[in-house]
């Protein structure tokens, strides 16, 4: 068995993100030894595992507390029922969550967290390939709105992570392939060895067992370190660096399809849809050259994520709809519209203001895709 990779990240409130095969065992030691009561927060279908993490905090008292499928854990009505259960069971400051699931679950389990008497400790078991690269790694929590997707939230940073890569073996295809894009993502705004990765071998950055997903994930979870470090809540970089900013690369597009087709779309395929969206948008502007543009479609299209509005669904994406929601964007000012671009590979900025025409000749570019 390959040994352990941990990532530090440093701040504040230091934590470590284990990457390896079978690591559950580290679960007590981010926990720490004043614990004495768990709210195990979990995604349902996931039986074996939580059982297997309930085996790891033999000795405390387990909350338990299912939260449902995806987005849909992610509202208002579900915070205040798991609220009431926190506090029947008398939950302290000195208690902690533990999440189990993929990145709606960690999101709104370190939600719970964090508004829990202003804020109790958590640690996250992400079981897809998406919360081990993007979610559960950065300290953001969050929830959606009847406007918009992850509007209420909160920055709190998780005791630890176990990115436990067993999990991955069950992991459907399709949900595989929906978290390469966040991976793809990190390669386009800071690590282009993750592209060279990726395109070397299509077919083993998708196998769950193999070395290079492994390294993929690491890569990743290193980028983000990296950023997160710098910049926890996203107030801005260094050195014209946009900071924490850079990690919405593809973003403001791909929380406006998601609303749009009532989050039928897996996160990570809205994401390579926004991610094609912007490389357009940068090269309409100036910013970006034509190859490189080009690039994002090859790569994302290689491992079988959408790169044109039809692969998903394109009757419910009608360009004022999209833009309507894309203006309630977080990172928005006033009527402003804010998107992060590249000026080239591993440079990321910000394109602040472009012009409706802009935005509608790159929509029309992701609408009917290039050849």
């Amino acid at each position: 068995m390959a040994e352990a990779t941990v990532l530090h990240v440093g701040g504040a409130s230091p934590y470590d993100v284990v990457v390896s095969h079978d690591v559950l065992d580290r679960l007590p030691g981010l926990l720490g030894a004043d614990v004495r009561r768990v709210a195990l927060c979990h995604a349902p279908g996931l039986d074996d595992l939580v059982a297997r993490v309930r085996a790891q905090l033999d000795g405390l008292e387990v909350l338990d507390l299912p939260l449902p499928d995806g987005e849909h854990a992610k509202t208002a009505t579900v915070a205040a029922q798991t609220w009431e259960a926190l506090g029947e069971a008398g939950f302290t400051r000195s208690d902690a969550v533990v999440t189990v699931g993929g990145g709606a679950t960690t999101d709104m389990g370190g939600f719970i967290a964090a508004t829990w008497l202003r804020g109790v400790p958590v640690v996250h078991v992400p079981t897809t390939l998406l919360a081990m690269v993007d979610a559960a790694v950065g300290g953001k929590t969050g929830m959606n709105t009847g406007t918009g997707k992850n509007l209420v939230g909160s920055f709190h940073e998780p005791s630890g992570v176990l990115c436990d890569l067993d999990a991955l073996a069950t992991l459907p295809r399709a949900e595989l392939v929906a978290g390469l894009a966040e991976v793809l993502k990190c390669g386009f705004i800071a690590d282009p060895e993750i592209l060279a990765l990726v395109e070397a071998g299509p077919e083993a950055a998708l196998d769950p067992g193999s070395p290079v997903l492994r390294e993929l994930v690491e890569r990743a979870v290193a980028v983000k370190v990296g950023v997160v470090v710098d910049d926890l809540r996203e107030t801005g970089g260094r050195d014209g660096h946009p900071g924490r900013e850079a990690l919405n690369y593809g973003h403001t597009l791909a929380h406006a399809v998601e609303r749009g087709t009532g989050y039928r779309v897996r996160h990570g395929e809205a994401v390579a849809l926004g991610m094609v969206y912007v490389a357009e948008l940068a090269r309409l502007a100036g910013r970006l050259d034509d190859a490189t543009a080009a690039r994002h479609a090859a790569v994302l299209r290689s491992v079988g994520l959408p790169v044109r509005l039809a692969d998903v669904a394109a009757d419910d994406l009608a360009f004022e709809d999209l833009l309507a929601t894309m203006r309630v964007d977080k990172k928005a000012r006033g009527d402003r519209l804010r998107f992060l671009v590249l000026d080239g590979l591993a440079r990321p900025t910000v394109l602040a203001g472009p012009e409706e025409a802009a935005l509608r000749a790159a929509y029309d570019h992701v609408r009917r895709g290039t050849p």
